[in-house]
């Protein structure tokens, strides 16, 4: 049986499922999660932090013919390559991704998670340049596979036996069965010339994309700190300040202005881009390719909640995309709420409540934080980790007003931090209670509450300073990677055309993450600190 046969079958298997009897299941199961919760197994002694960090390949320009065949091209990474990297797959077949161990909240554990990066990436890194590639840390890639094009590279996709399969997806059957699950599919239909009924449609300033599948979600990469609470009751107002955080956050990390030229719109390039495009397109895409299969927005910036117990039920109410078969058992305490679990899988929201464990002592109520995109460098990255997990200490500990903030200027935040980056209008409740929209004063608060939640947990000063040093050097500076692209785009179109403005930036970005990206820091691409 070949590999697409396989895969045709578990897609048949999954969209053969009860949708309905799958919902009964979580619904029953949400109710042990929340007896569970009732009777502490999900409280620890400590708060404890987690990493996940999601690359892309690219041609380095080294012993293979394809590796050879364009600078810095998308590369696909064999499967046998990423178990030798000890990374697992993502979406696209040119992904990788790593997660850390998780560690307590300490300086101990920060660096632990800095240096497990750090030896895990280096180690990776020595493995596909083996095969003359190199991992990218990076929010959205421009650069198509050598002789191919980035629209043929994501729409691309082949009926196998009745499913459609998209050519250069990793082989995860619930995101293939995405495609299937309509009364007719639409196998035989061109998605760019309007003919049948594509599945999905990327909506960006500037760009619209029809495919049959949800492939070009794989235009992106993130990084996602966790932070477990450890008070599970304690969660939903640690998650309400985790919303009013994540617009600035954001707006710091943005490091997606630019798609591949040839997806632009016509009438789309050049200053047009820079003037009306997005800074942080990742959440665009993230967005319109996803939702495109809901019927309420699954991916989005989720509301507030006041009770953990609220939170299990929103989980159990999602709407259900593909319900996938019972995983069956094995002997993880969270075997009992596996249904659960896999809802939770498509529980698409910017910040989310997860509940999960292996055992009953390793069982855990967390935040996932998912709004950043992949950063130039590991350390910057984990100035991110250690912001946050710094803001979800002082916040709380310092009931900071902040959290009087209305939910829907939070999320106006958000999608402003989205558009505009740091240029972006953003309102603010300081220390005292008064609202501001002064830069500097958010940003003054919001990393001095960082840098105090790390010294609540241990951290001495001079260290709680250094891990969020790259995230005061941006802010004193006006510079995040989305200015940093839009800066050098902007200084190439005094001579040359938009596609090569944009391919020549990323080329550059790639040179200099290739001195930096493990031992350096991105204050240094500018001023060589």
């Amino acid at each position: 049986m070949t590999t697409e046969s396989a895969l045709a079958d578990g897609v048949r298997e999954a969209l053969s499922v009860d949708a309905e009897a799958f919902a009964e299941r979580a619904a029953e199961e949400a109710e042990i999660v929340k007896q569970e919760l009732r009777d502490g197994s999900f409280d620890n002694h400590q708060s404890i932090v987690g990493f996940e960090y999601e690359f892309y390949a690219v041609g380095d320009g080294r012993w293979s013919e394809e590796s050879r065949a364009g600078e810095y091209a998308l590369m696909r990474v064999p499967r046998r390559l990423l178990e030798l990297m000890g990374f697992e797959k993502e979406l696209g077949l040119h992904n990788a991704e790593m997660s850390t161990s998780p560690q307590p909240l300490s300086d101990h554990g920060l660096r632990a998670q800095l240096a497990e990066v750090r030896a895990r990436l280096e180690a990776a890194e020595n493995t596909a340049g083996v095969e003359g590639m190199r991992l990218v840390s990076d929010g959205l890639w421009t650069i198509p596979p050598a002789g191919e094009t980035a629209d043929g590279y994501l729409t691309d996709s082949v009926e196998v036996d009745g499913v459609v399969v998209a050519v250069n997806m990793s082989d995860a059957v619930r995101y293939h069965a995405m495609a299937n699950d309509r009364p007719e599919n639409s196998a035989d239909a061109d998605p760019n010339t309007g003919n049948g009924d594509p599945a999905v449609r990327l909506d960006a300033p500037g760009v619209s994309l029809a495919a049959e599948t949800v492939m070009p979600e794989s235009l992106i990469t993130s990084i996602q700190p966790h932070y477990q609470v450890a008070h599970a009751e304690t969660l939903p107002r640690h998650f309400r300040y985790a919303l009013r955080i994540a617009g600035p956050l954001l707006a710091l990390g943005a490091n997606s202005p630019f798609f591949p030229p040839e997806l632009y719109d016509d009438g789309w390039e050049g200053e047009r881009v820079l003037d009306e495009g997005a800074t942080a397109n990742r959440i665009h895409v993230f967005e319109s390719v996803l939702n495109a299969r809901t019927d309420a927005d699954k991916v989005r910036f989720p509301r507030d909640f006041h009770d953990v117990e609220t939170a299990v039920d929103r989980i159990a109410a999602d709407e259900t995309l593909i319900p996938m078969p019972d995983p069956g058992g094995s002997d993880r305490f969270d075997d009992a709420f596996a249904t659960f679990r896999t809802k939770h899988g498509s529980y698409w929201r910017w910040v989310r409540p997860v509940f999960e464990g292996s055992s009953r002592s390793a069982a855990n109520a967390r935040i996932e934080f998912r709004p950043i995109p992949g950063q130039p460098t590991v350390r910057d990255s984990i100035a991110f980790q250690g912001a946050f997990a710094g803001l979800m200490q002082a916040l709380a500990q310092r009931e900071h007003p902040v959290i009087g903030l209305d939910w829907e200027t939070a999320r106006d935040n958000f999608y402003a931090a989205v558009a505009d980056g740091l240029d972006a209008d953003m309102e603010w409740i300081g220390p005292d209670g008064e609202r501001t929209t002064d830069t500097d004063a958010l940003y003054a608060d919001l990393l001095d509450h960082a840098e105090a939640g790390l010294r609540t947990a241990g951290c001495a000063d001079d260290e709680a300073a250094e891990w969020i040093a790259p995230l005061r050097w941006r802010v004193a500076n006006r510079t995040t990677p989305a200015g940093w692209k839009r800066d050098r785009v902007r200084a190439r179109l005094d001579g040359d055309d938009f596609e090569t403005a944009v391919v020549d930036t990323q080329r550059e970005y790639i040179r200099q993450q290739a001195d930096t990206l493990i031992d350096g820091g991105f204050s240094a691409w500018t001023d060589g600190s």
